[in-house]
């Protein structure tokens, strides 16, 4: 055998022993009780919830202008690089009705609908596929419902990439760095590495300093977020007082992301 094959095999199987020997590692927010208010719970910890959920306006998101400044703080907070192509990384981005919500077999929509442009982004599902075929956990679901990652676990195999039904991953194939501005990068948010996946994590260290997620700050009010399980929350009376879809609900991965059409 190859001696680079067998050192290659020989990682894996350590890193997938070592998925099975140890959980995640959890973020410093864990599962609290509901909202007291309308506002998310915030504590010295941060900003708490049983269950994070976004609400997306797409009455007002619904053009790439209205979208692309969502795109840049986003990509900009999480130094998330610009590669020309089509390995480019995306955390969020804008994309028509029939991409974004292919099991609605609609013929004859509204136009207006039809021709909006809606925001997509990871839906940190309730019953997330990703989560459980990744083999060394690198990708793991909070007890708040946020699914996100652990880069130093991720060894690019990309089965959460195949799992996710909803494109909401992308790949280093190259060096992420050589596609920064170094000058511009976000010196408080880790750059990656060649090789791992990487998603939306709905800003997991802006809720841990008590801040919304950047997109939701960017969208003034287009982008709800709060907690799921909170009869009293910005979602909830969001979701009471309008008609909302989700993308592929069939599929019961249960998603957190919502549409206002």
């Amino acid at each position: 055998m190859n001696q680079n094959r067998r050192h290659f095999l020989k990682f894996v199987g350590l890193s997938a022993a070592a998925g099975l020997c140890f959980g995640p590692v959890r973020g410093l927010m864990a599962s609290g009780g509901p909202a007291a208010s309308s506002a998310p719970a915030e504590t010295a910890a941060g900003l708490r919830a049983k269950r994070w959920a976004m609400v997306v306006d797409t009455r007002v998101l619904n053009s790439a202008e209205t979208i692309k400044p969502l795109v840049d703080v986003c990509h900009s907070q999480h130094n998330v690089p610009d590669i020309p192509g089509n390995k480019n990384i995306k955390w969020i981005w804008g994309a028509p009705f029939h991409e974004a919500f292919t099991d609605m077999n609609t013929n004859y929509l509204a136009e207006g609908v039809e021709s909006r442009q809606y925001v997509l982004l990871c839906n940190h599902c309730d019953n997330a596929p990703c989560v459980r075929v990744c083999p060394t956990k690198a990708t793991y679901r909070r007890p708040d419902g946020i699914v996100t990652m652990d880069y130093h676990r991720c060894i690019g195999c990309r089965y959460c990439m195949a799992g996710c039904p909803y494109g909401s991953r992308s790949f280093n194939f190259g060096e992420p760095r050589l596609n920064l501005d170094l000058a511009k990068l976000n010196k408080e948010y880790p750059t990656r590495m060649r090789g791992v996946v990487e998603k939306c994590t709905f800003c997991v260290e802006r809720l841990e300093a008590g801040k919304v997620p950047a997109c939701v700050e960017a969208a003034k009010g287009a982008l709800l977020f709060g907690d799921l399980t909170d009869s009293g929350s910005e979602v909830r009376k969001a979701l009471r007082g309008n008609f909302t879809i989700r993308r592929k609900p069939s599929l019961g991965t249960e998603p957190s992301v919502y549409y206002i059409i």
